[in-house]
């Protein structure tokens, strides 16, 4: 059994999965890289995939699929993982050499003693492209570092702290425990994958280093505010099934306080970033879609509506009229020069 499996869905993605792969090699034979060609057409990527597969049979898998979106392609790795942790790298990213190394010793460390993690946290950095300060997102205010901590261990999470896919590292076997499946053919959805495992993580440590480089600014990248608006239907579907989960497992959540509030502030983010997006297109459709969303809310759980209809968020994402508008999306554009974000 491998240590670590670390699958890097691929669609069309030969210009930039090289330096991925590159990047995951180090790892050695305590890894298992599954490449999953989610239905490349346009390029070679398939091609990549299997000369990578066939020149590091015992590190390297490629799987070939149908299309299916960015979900279809993580639920394949889940499902093919032989490793006793998980991780997604996507196929424009890469990982910090030295801070890889720390993570595969940490991990061998716990997997020696029987007693596995269910989470790990690490940071990620912004790639962006044109700015030369690279922002560091990390949880070292928060998280207990260097030692197991559970979630009653963590301090408040702000509102501008949240955990997105590049900073887990997952037990295998949580994410088939948890029933994880994603949805296909939708964007966004890796807001899901860092949402519903986490009432079941009980083991949790933090390892403050600088693992995965997070790229942004690649033309037709899916985090592009442009695309994401034109994609507004899938975002509020991803936000919808958000609701859903922690509607129904508000119980679970609540197993510890921690725990739930910090799914509840996540779940206002993600609801304040479809509000924004909506309310800077301004098109009759879009406001009208806002209005479902949040009327939506407040028909599947009265309680989380009110907590985030009516907090700061809420209240400034839903100001009546264009000034209205206005006022929130300047908001949003002040906090995305504060936190570095896209």
């Amino acid at each position: 059994m491998k240590l670590l499996s670390i699958a890097i869905p691929c669609y069309n993605s030969a210009e930039y999965m090289g330096k991925c792969i590159e990047s995951l090699l180090p790892g050695g034979e305590d890894v298992e890289i599954l490449i999953v060609d989610d239905g490349s057409f346009k390029d070679n990527t398939a091609a990549i995939a299997d000369e990578y597969a066939a020149k590091y049979p015992t590190i390297i898998k490629a799987i070939h699929k149908p299309n299916g979106g960015h979900g279809s392609a993580v639920n394949t790795g889940i499902e093919h993982a032989t490793g006793l942790y998980f991780k997604v790298v996507d196929s424009d990213d890469w990982v910090d050499q030295d801070a890889y190394g720390k993570i595969l010793a940490k991990l061998r460390e716990f997997s020696g003693d029987g007693q596995l993690l269910d989470m790990m946290i690490s940071n990620y950095v912004y790639e962006k492209v044109g700015e030369k300060r690279k922002k560091v997102m990390h949880c070292r205010n928060i998280l207990p570092k260097d030692r197991v901590f559970a979630w009653g261990d963590c301090k408040h999470f702000a509102k501008a702290h949240y955990i997105l896919m590049h900073s887990v590292i997952y037990r295998t076997g949580l994410l088939r425990e948890c029933g994880l499946k994603l949805p296909e053919h939708t964007f966004y959805v890796d807001s899901i994958y860092v949402f519903e495992p986490l009432p079941y993580a009980k083991r949790m440590y933090y390892l403050d280093v600088d693992f995965y480089r997070y790229y942004i600014g690649r033309e037709g990248q899916s985090v592009n505010e442009s695309i994401m608006i034109s994609r507004m239907d899938q975002q509020l579907r991803v936000n919808k099934l958000m609701i859903d989960y922690l509607s129904a497992h508000k119980e679970d959540a609540r197993a510890s306080k921690r725990c739930f509030q910090y799914m509840k502030n996540y779940l206002e983010i993600i609801t304040t970033v479809s509000s924004v997006l909506i309310n800077k297109s301004g098109t009759a459709e879009h406001l009208q879609q806002k209005k479902e969303l949040w009327q939506y809310l407040k028909d599947t759980d009265a309680e989380l509506y009110k907590a985030l209809r009516y907090g700061i968020l809420g209240i400034s994402m839903n100001l009546p009229g264009r000034v209205g508008r206005w006022i929130s999306v300047k908001g949003y554009q002040i906090a995305q020069k504060i936190f570095h974000f896209n």
